[in-house]
């Protein structure tokens, strides 16, 4: 089948490129505003090559209508989170299903708009929520299903990604583009979240800025203490003397979860998954693109006790 990508220079799109080539399709056309995006030579050095959107949809157009084998049956979306609401449109507009990174949206009401798309073209919205099909996280996730008391669960979750000064002065620090921080790192631990625990109950926000935030979540079946940074002064001193700025932890009871291996396939399992018809559509990322509004919308109420030890440096 035929692909076309937005956001060809995105730091994610090369796993695009891998997942379309990995199941025997063909990018055939990709766009981006900037023009570094030699990494499309190691995957389809053939592909036709856009700057400008309005040429990028001539071309997908003028596709369409040459001959029925020629039209794009996918795009994928790697573009700015602000502008995938967007580019999902264009993609069911011009006769092909949408693969979209996370996050799928800002808002839960551009949700639906996308489903009234969906009825009136005859194609769908995909997304990659690859942690969902993480061997680990599944493992806990049928751990939890079978269990047979109504204890919930104490989970901690942290993550942080240092990111340097770039980062604010791009896209991702403008919170109308990128959401803000947890929409725009911590989306996907959100649905992660709810996949495994169940319903969201209580979402309550205790600190936010703009390169870290930290809340807790209430699900049916755990009680989840958050934090998320983007601040390397975050990162724990063992792990910088490792030389690593990334630092993620989930524990569950007190047992830390390992999942740091596993993620180098997760996108072409996506995508054949995709290409299968069981992906996951619209409906599947509502409670997560929910949870970050909330979460985006609210008025920190301060530090709670002895809240997260991470949190405890910052305010000493």
């Amino acid at each position: 089948m035929k692909f076309a990508l937005v956001g060809a220079a995105g730091y994610v799109a090369p796993r695009h490129m891998k997942a379309i080539l990995d199941t025997g399709n063909d990018l055939i056309a990709a766009l981006d505003p900037s023009d570094s995006v030699g990494i499309i030579d190691s995957y389809f050095p053939d592909a036709h090559f856009f700057t400008e959107f309005e040429r990028f949809d001539r071309h997908i157009d003028k596709l369409r209508r040459s001959n029925p084998g020629g039209a794009v049956s996918y795009v994928s979306i790697c573009s700015p989170n602000y502008l995938h609401d967007a580019h999902m449109r264009f993609a069911l507009r011009s006769g092909a299903d949408a693969i979209c990174e996370k996050p799928l949206v800002l808002n839960p009401w551009n949700i639906d708009g996308l489903a009234a798309i969906e009825k009136d073209t005859g194609k769908k919205v995909h997304t990659i929520l690859q942690l969902r099909l993480h061997p680990s996280i599944i493992q806990l996730r049928d751990q939890v299903a079978n269990e047979t008391t109504d204890r919930k669960h104490e989970v901690d979750l942290t993550y942080i990604t240092s990111r340097g000064r770039w980062y604010l002065r791009s896209w991702k620090g403008e919170v109308q583009k990128s959401g803000g921080i947890a929409t725009n790192i911590g989306v996907h631990f959100y649905d992660m979240l709810q996949f495994i625990f169940g319903a969201l109950q209580e979402n309550v926000v205790h600190y936010a800025s703009a390169t870290k935030a930290a809340g807790f979540l209430e699900y049916e079946n755990a009680r989840v203490r958050w934090f998320l940074s983007v601040d390397y002064e975050d990162v724990p001193a063992e792990t910088r003397s490792r030389g690593q700025r990334t630092y993620r932890s989930i524990t569950v009871d007190g047992a830390e979860i390992e999942f740091s291996g596993g993620f180098t396939d997760l996108h072409t399992r996506s995508y054949e998954n995709i290409l299968s018809g069981n992906g996951f559509g619209l409906e599947e990322n509502r409670v997560a693109i929910q949870t970050v509004s909330d979460i985006r919308n609210q008025t920190p109420i301060g530090m709670v006790g002895d809240y997260h030890p991470f949190l405890k440096t910052m305010h000493s």
